[in-house]
């Protein structure tokens, strides 16, 4: 990819940005699925640190109007948090204890 995703205040966030800049829970949730622990904990590890800072950035913006680089950031944001359960307390990228647990979404919440 030769454009950038991100605000260049994250541009060192860009190698995930391909992998992780998804506009679905679904799509999220199939790529926690379908990814090691060694993959989840590299954009894990990444990216927490400056989670707080993120919000704050996307919080900016009008959120029916974002910029394109910020909807990629708030994608960021909401992959982390579909990555943290699997990294902070499954230890796995399937839930644990939950049968064949999916997500299988009707609508998707905007943005």
């Amino acid at each position: 990819m030769s454009e950038n995703l991100l605000p260049p205040a994250f541009a060192e966030f860009e190698r995930f940005a391909p992998i992780w800049c998804l506009a679905t829970e679904s799509e999220r949730w199939e790529r926690r699925m379908n990814s090691s622990m060694e993959e989840l904990s590299e954009f894990y590890t990444a990216f927490f640190p400056r989670l707080e800072e993120a919000i704050v950035y996307c919080d900016k913006f009008p959120l029916d109007d974002l910029p394109d680089e910020v909807m990629h950031l708030l994608q960021l944001v909401y992959s982390l948090s579909m990555v943290a359960m699997a990294v902070e307390i499954f230890l796995q990228p399937r839930p644990v204890d939950s049968a064949d647990a999916e997500i299988e979404r009707i609508g998707e919440p905007w943005p």
